[in-house]
């Protein structure tokens, strides 16, 4: 116990610094995300063959490749591009932290919005009709009744993709941006200790991961009372 209390005391700060650039990414990248994830659920199911063609290869692409290529993709391929280094933008997407979060963001997208159709396609078609009966126009019965009803059932569903999201994170280390990952790869080889500076990091995320698990239960039960409250 006391080479823990030695590597904290020495690196707690540092430790705490990486966590906190965690949060960050997980909290900004969830929910950017899954603002981007809607529409990208939309379109899938959009009657449209070329929306749905388009939004299905967005997600297929984003899913069927590795978060840590999609990450190189972005960060040393957007540098290649003539007229990306000459935007205004430049100076801004030349930064290892807006790289990680875009990646990050179009990555759960992706994922979130097969999610989201889930969620969609599970509303009872009942509760749909009645408000169609009620004189809603398509758009607003899926702001008033699709969405909120979709979203109270796949919050279970989301709430896992959080996690891994934050679980991904860590490979943010390799684009020089110093995560928790990246701060114990950094005390591991300076300590020689690697073993009792990842358990550190190890239990940093279980936390991390409870944290999250708690505040979608509470989500959960706020959203889902009148389920509750009809037993």
């Amino acid at each position: 116990m006391q080479i823990f209390a030695d590597l904290f005391q020495r690196y707690g700060f540092d430790l705490l610094s990486g966590t906190w650039l965690t949060v960050q990414l997980v909290a900004i990248s969830a929910v950017l995300g899954l603002c981007l994830a809607i529409p990208v659920a939309l379109a899938r199911l959009s009657e449209n063959r070329l929306v749905a063609g388009l939004a299905s290869g967005y997600s297929l692409f984003f899913r069927g490749t590795p978060l840590l290529v999609q990450i190189f993709l972005v960060y040393y391929g957007l540098g290649q591009f003539d007229f990306v280094r000459s935007s205004f933008l430049w100076p801004v997407l030349r930064e290892a932290y807006v790289c990680a979060l875009i990646t990050f963001v179009l990555n759960t997208a992706a994922y979130s919005g097969e999610i989201v159709r889930g969620g969609i396609l599970a509303v009872p078609k009942g509760e749909i009709e009645a408000a169609r009966a009620c004189g809603m126009a398509m758009a607003k019965t899926y702001r008033l009744v699709i969405l909120p009803r979709a979203f109270s059932i796949c919050l279970p569903a989301y709430s896992n993709e959080v996690i891994i999201l934050m679980k991904g994170t860590s490979l943010a280390s390799t684009i020089t941006l110093l995560e928790l990952t990246g701060v114990a790869r950094l005390a591991a080889s300076a300590t020689y200790q690697p073993i009792q500076v990842f358990v550190i990091a190890g239990v940093i995320y279980y936390l991390l991961t409870l944290l999250i698990s708690w505040i979608f239960r509470l989500l959960e039960a706020r959203y889902n009372r009148y389920i509750t409250q009809a037993r």
